[in-house]
């Protein structure tokens, strides 16, 4: 058996980035950046307002009850053909450009409007400041710039930005293409009838799931039975895929078929075992053309994996960050000493006088897909690590929703 951080190095050191394709902006939310973002105008293009109020030149506003002529009304969208003079002020609302002459907003709960025979009249109550509730020119950003740097993941904000730099399409990386493939003659898929000795399949679909919340296309192979010829032909699905998961089969048993039937000639195999728990018979290498990566049957111990694995290979080829950061927080209960094997322990956060803690779930069995969506995180027993008394830190794989966070 290996480690998990031997498995971990051998799996990411053979990976390289996927290749590009451009897409338009309002599908490039969650997409990793792959080349840069150049804005194609300025933001502001020019002085604007950032209040409904007047333009006003603050020179002619430095005592109280000052007296100017409204010369002009200036909605957002429409340029003024005026130019201030002293004692003037146009109307404006926010967003409309500036008046030449202008240089600041009187906000209008600070002045005091009159209509008269002569025109209107606009008394004010306040003094303003050069520049007071004006939005300068290329505050935001100017023609040119450049806005993110490539490898981002892509959040609803970063579209705002793109859309706002008047800038339709993008490039990013392909979507890494995920083939998944379940084992075994007891699986049956949701919704198919359950007969004696089957059970229902979910590791394929929470699988699934994981692989598009990190950006990528997951392709479902359906359910290859224990027979070498029908691993062979589902499995031949997969050309073309970045990735080619089953689930099941990966062990040592009479009916593991995996690593004979996938692992023939032309194959490789890099490692089979790992010391972990949940999770020891973990498979990497090639099957043909395509990377393979055999997990676990057990639910919880294909989504350990997948979490601990897959989601890191897809980072590399999606070329972005990890973000596989372990946090720290302290146990509420007391851990047992460990064995030989790493334990990543189904936990629930919990907060206690406002800080947040984390509880293990007591019974830890692979299968229970319950207690692993009711979880908040892992906590890491390293291997042959003490007994740790409650209150003391420990290591926690957070769980996370996706990565195109808002």
């Amino acid at each position: 058996m290996i480690t998990v951080a031997d498995a971990k190095h051998r799996l990411l050191s053979g990976l390289s980035p996927v290749g590009s394709e451009i897409v338009e902006i309002g599908q490039a939310g969650g997409r990793i950046l792959a080349g840069p973002v150049i804005a194609q105008l300025t933001r502001p293009a020019a002085d604007t307002s950032a209040m409904d109020g007047y333009a006003v030149r603050s020179a002619d506003l430095c005592g109280d009850k000052v007296e100017l002529r409204e010369i002009d009304h200036i909605p957002a969208g429409q340029l003024s053909q005026r130019t201030l003079a002293e004692g003037d002020c146009a109307r404006i609302f926010t967003g409309a450009q500036l008046p030449d002459g202008s240089d600041s907003i009187l906000i209008q709960e600070d002045a005091d409007r009159r209509d008269g025979s002569s025109g209107t009249q606009i008394v004010t109550v306040s003094t303003v400041n050069a520049g007071e509730f004006v939005r300068r020119k290329g505050m935001d950003f100017s023609v040119g710039d450049a806005l993110i740097e490539p490898g981002r993941r892509l959040t609803a904000r970063d579209v705002g930005l793109l859309a706002a730099a008047n800038i339709p399409w993008v490039t990013v990386r392909r979507k890494p293409r995920i083939a998944i493939l379940a084992t075994g003659d007891e699986i049956v898929l949701p919704g198919e009838p359950v007969g004696p000795g089957q059970i229902v399949g979910s590791a394929g679909h929470a699988l699934a799931s994981m692989v598009t919340s990190c950006g990528g296309e997951p392709l479902l192979l359906g359910v290859a039975r224990d027979e070498p010829n029908a691993l062979a032909r589902a499995a031949s699905n997969a050309h073309g895929c970045d990735f080619l998961v089953t689930i099941g089969g990966a062990s040592v048993g009479d009916y593991d078929l995996v690593h004979d039937v996938l692992g023939a000639e032309g194959s490789t195999i890099e490692f089979q075992k790992i010391a972990m728990r949940p999770g020891k018979p973990l498979m990497f290498g090639t099957s043909g053309t395509v990377r393979l990566l055999g997990l676990p049957g057990n639910p919880v111990s294909s989504y350990v994996c997948g979490l601990l694995f897959l989601r890191p290979a897809m980072n590399v080829l999606q070329n972005c960050p990890q973000d596989d950061e372990l946090i720290h927080m302290p146990t509420l209960e007391p851990l047992v000493q460990n064995g030989v094997r790493e334990h990543y322990m189904r936990a629930r956060t919990k907060l206690i006088n406002g800080d947040p803690h984390i509880v293990p779930f007591g019974d830890q069995d692979s299968s229970l897909v319950a207690t692993l969506a009711r979880a908040d995180g892992l906590i890491v027993r390293p291997a042959n690590a003490p007994a740790a008394a409650a209150g003391d830190t420990v290591p926690v794989v957070p769980f996370r929703d996706g990565p195109a966070d808002l």
